[in-house]
């Protein structure tokens, strides 16, 4: 699908996210896209800061336009996993991560950035930094064994891109945390020559 209709369907998601008051961001390869080398995607990623009391009106406000299922929302926010909306018009999926409590996912939610799309008027869209992009991006790869070429090259595109503009203390610091350092500094590395 091509990026301007991807964006077209993931700001429609965004403002139903905003009109109920959910804190969110946009993450994934939508992110990394724009943070990075643009490529095409077959969804995209949005985590939110969820709970119990949100499903009825995110039901409500999404049912016109989209697929959405209470039974799956509520398992997402009870296992902390995620469960998906597909726009109806496009068939495009949105995968909606339920935001984890942990002090990772706390500090990837406080350092979301609002990105400027243009337009008349103008659009904008809040996604995770490029920082937390290379991570979230980097565990995706470590999770799927180091094999996929889509999330590695995803990672080099933002390392390319952003170059001195990454804050690498808390790339770094982060990635000890989240047991990355060693795939971080190989991306890094990479991505000069």
């Amino acid at each position: 699908m091509p990026l301007g209709e991807v964006l077209e369907v993931t700001l429609k998601a965004t403002a139903v996210l905003e009109s109920l008051g959910i804190d969110y961001l946009v993450g994934g390869s939508l992110a990394s896209s724009l943070h990075g080398i643009p490529r095409a995607t077959r969804d995209a990623d949005l985590v939110a800061r969820l709970e119990q009391r949100h499903i009825a009106p995110l039901v409500e406000a999404f049912c016109d336009d989209f697929y959405i299922d209470a039974g799956m929302i509520r398992d997402a926010i009870r296992t902390r996993t995620m469960f998906n909306i597909i726009d109806l018009k496009t068939m495009f999926k949105l995968d909606v991560f339920v935001a984890k409590g942990d002090s990772i996912s706390g500090q990837e939610m406080s350092r979301k950035q609002t990105i400027s799309l243009g337009g008349e008027p103008e659009q904008t869209l809040v996604v995770a930094s490029a920082e937390d992009i290379i991570l979230q991006k980097l565990d995706w790869y470590r999770l799927g064994n180091e094999i996929s070429e889509r999330q590695w090259d995803d990672v080099l595109g933002v390392i390319k891109v952003q170059g001195a503009r990454l804050q690498q203390d808390y790339l770094h610091e982060a990635a000890v945390v989240m047991g990355l350092t060693e795939l971080l500094d190989r991306a890094m590395l990479q991505a000069e020559t």
